[in-house]
This record gives C-alpha cells, structure tokens and sequence, in this order.
C-alpha cells in the first residue's frame, strides 16, 4: 500500500476533473480525496497498491478528455488506511 499526495496543474477545473477522479479511483481500487484548490489546481490525496497507483497516476496525467494537465507534484507520505475515495467541495 502506498499514499501519494497530488497536484495537478493545468486546466483541470470546470471539466470534469474531480468527478472522473472518483469513477477511475473507484474502479481501481484507489482510496482518497479530491479537491479543487483556490489556485485553480486539483489536489487528490490517493492510497492504494503500487500497481494500482501508477494506474491512477498514468491516468490522472491526462484527466477527462476536457481536461489540459501541465503538470503533477507528487509527494509520497505515510500510509493513512483511507477507506472510499470522495469528493471534497471548498
């Protein structure tokens, strides 16, 4: 199992982002969170297996088809045992 904290810069507000988020977490099994930041940045806290999280990340490089990602900051930490994956509203 491993926790990863994202940002994802580009256009990824108003498109979809979080919401497609949440299905492909969803049916791959990744446990967490997203935001939309004040910055116009998504942030998405993610736990999962190693496969499981390149997958998500492999994903979260282009978003849905709206979506123009720049850019991913990620940082690992420590391993929290989230359980679900849901949106968080600002």
């Amino acid at each position: 199992m491993v926790h990863k904290e994202i940002i994802v810069k580009g256009r990824v507000q108003g498109v979809g982002f979080r919401a497609n988020a949440k299905r492909v977490a969803d049916s791959m099994n990744v446990q967490g969170q997203v935001k939309n930041l004040l910055d116009g940045n998504v942030w998405i806290l993610a736990e999962a297996s190693e496969d499981a999280m390149e997958a998500f990340i492999d994903w979260c490089k282009s978003g849905p088809a709206m979506a123009a990602v720049k850019e991913l900051d990620i940082t690992t930490g420590e391993v929290q045992h989230i359980k679900g994956f849901t949106i968080l509203y600002s």
